[in-house]
């Protein structure tokens, strides 16, 4: 039986979707095996229209997760209204299209438990399909993810998170605009290569694939 979390759970894990009812199973499904379990789940549902909570209801017996309804917003605010009400000490995403490996958790709460300095964590994924994006200045060019940074990698201590008033609300890039703002801000960041967060990238309907032909063909 799934334990609730502590008054401060050491991880808040925001969870956006919209019209993802049987990809988020997949996901909310990695999330609650995960070895590491001092963890609280919210997932923003942005305005979906395909009974999502219906779908998972079973998901939502454990009672680490929470399921938020609001009107559409679009990606970006959907990932705020989830990082205003996380409790967590540090503040990460999982996209409803992505998972995560068993012990993506645990792994980064031992860099962070042994190096509490750490502001900003970041990096360590496994790509499933194509490893090209648009250039976020450029959409006409290709870039390999290596070259990018992958917000659902992202481990943020919430006060920061706070501080820098979360993602803006642009078409592409936001993941990389909030990182450049971490930086700006001199935080303390650290990269690591465990490569424990799956990013899918082989469905057509993916929400970067998706975000990428909404640039490409507007």
């Amino acid at each position: 039986m799934p334990v609730s979390p502590s008054t401060q759970p050491f991880f808040s894990i925001i969870i956006t979707t919209y019209n993802r009812k049987m990809l988020l199973r997949r996901a909310l499904q990695s999330l609650i095996q995960q070895t590491e379990t001092d963890w609280e789940g919210i997932i923003i549902d942005d305005g979906s229209t395909d009974n999502t909570e219906f779908e998972i209801q079973p998901f939502l017996n454990d009672t680490r997760l929470q399921f938020i309804y609001q009107k559409n917003t679009g990606y970006s605010l959907a990932k705020n209204s989830g990082i205003f009400l996380a409790k967590g000490k540090y503040i990460t995403f999982l996209d409803s299209d992505d998972e995560y490996l068993l012990n993506h958790l645990e792994t980064r709460k031992q860099i962070l438990a042994k190096h509490p300095e750490i502001d900003f964590l970041y990096g360590g994924l496994c790509v499933i399909g194509n490893e090209y994006v648009p250039d976020r200045f450029d959409n006409h060019k290709l870039i390999h993810l290596n070259d990018c940074v992958i917000g659902g990698t992202f481990f943020i201590k919430k006060e920061l998170a706070l501080s820098l008033n979360g993602f803006l609300d642009i078409a592409m890039g936001s993941d990389a605009e909030f990182f450049e703002r971490v930086g700006a801000s001199g935080s303390f960041t650290q990269k690591t290569s465990i490569p424990t967060y799956v990013y899918h990238r082989e469905n057509p309907d993916s929400l970067t694939n998706l975000m990428m032909e909404k640039i490409i063909n507007p």
